[in-house]
């Protein structure tokens, strides 16, 4: 695939262009906002170029403009890339605003080829031009700041270790044989073991508590024999087919590839295999961070946050800062599940870096409160702290602040942040990601906060022209 330029629009496209079309307001704006965007679209193409020996030669892909905003329209839409394809195949406004024109909009893994490119840390930098746009345009003062953390799941099944070990033998099974496909030679045997593995699993989650007290273990020492053979005789069948020789080279790039994603699932697999001895047959207690959720999305959490109808969430635990206006000047996704105090630092220096200012008004729920938030509040200018004390005895003073109109104000405007990890959640697809790996995790999350951050200024932009 080669990079394409922005092609010369054809007479086609001029006559698309003319037609009679009352076009989307809001996508209109956000379309003018990203044309005074010029580095927006160099960061994009940067990252479709990366690791390309020729980005002139080959197939014609998206352009950078054409990848960014067929992105912006598949978040403000929550869409997914079908749906997209479909529909700005079928719109002309969405052809005009993706840039498509009168060409034809290709298939769906074409998009899915480019997004795939995008880096975690382009998507911050964009993001942050973008508000910092916002601001040189004065929709955005930086008086108020509100943050709060929300959880945003990873694609998995709810994690049991006979569910992940029957996960590692499916799969193990699965690569196996394709290997095996590949090579015509004699490769050691591989016993398929997957109807003994599933059964075992089955009845280990089928037990009642009664039949537990006896049966429990024994399940348990069955499965995991059979997922070990499963481990050591996938590692045989590696090892016998990167030894062998190859075919062509297009077989041998296919064996490598097989052989590696076997290799990295038969170490996860281990894992589980190691924290179920641990658990089941030695009683230990395994700490979160040395078990894994798992062998799809390695990288998932496990997040308690005290919620009555969600105990357990698996996924990772996002911060988000906004200020007055609705834009979302901050967004980090954290690692495991630290402390919400210690990320109020942090938030107001993002805040001061952004606008030059402290905020007037910082407010949080009580799951920041420290104090040490307190102090960074004072030592930052805040001029209304609004974080209500955890537990504990308050003294006449914080009692007295926490009564305060200011305090009740301040506490007013924080639950507005709410409200936006809803419309994140349910209008920008934010709830749960369906893309794999870490940093694909963390793309998907900056882009719902891209696709929020743009829509609240072309509202704002319309507001200015109205008045």
């Amino acid at each position: 695939m080669r990079l394409r330029v922005s092609p010369q629009p054809s007479f086609a496209d001029l006559e698309l262009q003319g037609q009679c079309l009352a076009p989307d307001t809001v996508l209109e704006t956000i379309g003018d906002v990203l044309d005074q965007q010029a580095p927006l679209r160099e960061l994009i193409r940067a990252d479709l170029v990366r690791g390309l020996r020729h980005p002139t030669r080959g197939r014609p892909g998206l352009t950078a403009e054409q990848t960014l905003r067929a992105l912006v329209v598949q978040r403000v839409k929550n869409w997914d890339l079908r749906e997209l394809r479909e529909r700005t195949a079928d719109g002309l406004t969405l052809r005009h605003f993706t840039r498509f024109f009168a060409a034809p909009v290709p298939r769906h893994t074409a998009f899915h080829r480019a997004f795939g490119r995008l880096r975690p840390e382009t998507v911050r930098i964009v993001n942050d031009l973008v508000v910092r746009w916002a601001v040189a345009q004065r929709l955005e003062d930086g008086r108020q700041l509100r943050g709060d953390t929300t959880v945003v799941e990873t694609n998995i099944h709810f994690p049991t270790d006979s569910g992940l070990l029957w996960d590692g033998v499916r799969v193990l099974t699965r690569l196996v044989g394709r290997l095996q496909a590949l090579r015509s030679g004699p490769l050691p045997p591989f016993t398929n073991r997957t109807r003994s593995a599933r059964r075992r699993m089955q009845q280990i989650q089928r037990l009642t508590p009664k039949q537990r007290q006896t049966q429990h273990v024994p399940k348990y020492r069955a499965l995991l024999r059979i997922t070990t053979a499963v481990i050591a005789a996938s590692r045989q069948v590696v090892t016998a087919a990167l030894a062998a020789p190859g075919h062509d080279v297009l077989t041998a790039g296919q064996v490598d590839a097989l052989a590696k994603e076997i290799t990295e699932y038969a170490a996860r697999t281990e894992r589980v295999v190691v924290q179920a001895r641990r658990r089941v047959l030695q009683g230990e207690t395994v700490a979160n961070e040395d078990k894994i959720f798992s062998i799809f999305e390695p990288h998932t959490d496990l997040i308690k946050r005290g919620k009555a109808q969600r105990p357990v969430e698996f996924g990772h635990k996002v911060l988000l800062n906004e200020s007055g206006r609705g834009l979302i000047t901050n967004y980090q996704v954290l690692a495991g599940n630290p402390t919400d105090d210690r990320h109020v630092a942090p938030s107001l220096q993002h805040h001061r870096e952004l606008f030059g200012i402290p905020p007037a008004l910082s407010a949080h729920d009580r799951g920041f409160y420290s104090l040490d938030a307190i102090k960074a509040c004072e030592t930052a200018g805040v001029a209304t702290e609004c974080i209500p004390q955890r537990g504990g005895h308050k003294t006449p003073e914080r009692a007295a602040h926490e009564k305060s109109r200011a305090f009740r104000r301040g506490q007013r405007f924080r639950a507005g942040i709410e409200g936006r990890i809803s419309v994140l959640f349910r209008g920008r697809g934010m709830k749960r990601c369906l893309l794999h790996g870490r940093q694909r995790f963390e793309v998907f999350v900056g882009l719902a906060v891209l696709a929020n951050n743009l829509l609240r200024i072309a509202t704002l932009l319309t507001r200015r022209r109205v008045a």
